[in-house]
């Protein structure tokens, strides 16, 4: 019986210790990423399958089926206080997001893919964006002299716009 030996890179890439994150436009002036480690899904909603409700905030679109569940969908740069969207779309991008047991969907401008970077690279957001967006960033991250929104999902879930409490 021979024996293999298998050697291992000791030194891992700059790749494999970056973490993965969902990147998208919120508006038309606004890149942001959310951590892979929260997004489930990026679908294309058709607005039909959006059912409103009545007496929510105006960043809550409705509910959806999603997979057998009933999520909330919300208007996330609205959330934001944000331009928000165009309503004369006949379809939505979403982005399914779970932190713990609370499943959302987010709505946002348009889904460009995924990037990775190291969190030696998020900076702070203080001076670098409204003070009404701070408390839903981990922080901000320069890109291809592009300026992204590093996005806290669980900020967001637990925001205080979507209490009914």
């Amino acid at each position: 019986m021979t024996s293999i030996n298998i050697t291992l890179p000791s030194k891992e890439t700059q790749n494999n210790l970056a973490d993965g994150y969902l990147k998208f436009q919120l508006n038309q002036q606004t890149a942001a990423v959310l951590s892979m480690k929260h997004t489930q899904e990026a679908i294309i909603v058709p607005i039909e399958s959006v059912t409103s409700m009545p007496n929510m905030p105006s960043c809550i679109l409705g509910l959806m089926n999603w997979r057998s569940r009933i999520i909330w969908v919300v208007d996330l740069p609205r959330m934001l206080n944000l331009e928000s969207l165009d309503y004369r779309l006949r379809q939505y991008s979403a982005i399914v997001i779970q932190v713990e047991s609370l499943t959302l969907g987010l709505v946002v401008q348009e889904i460009k893919g995924t990037t990775k970077f190291i969190s030696d690279d998020i900076h702070s957001p203080i001076g670098q964006v409204a003070s009404s967006l701070v408390p839903y960033l981990c922080g901000c991250v320069v890109q291809q002299e592009e300026i992204l929104l590093v996005l806290d999902a669980q900020a967001i879930v637990q925001s205080s716009i979507l209490r009914s409490d």
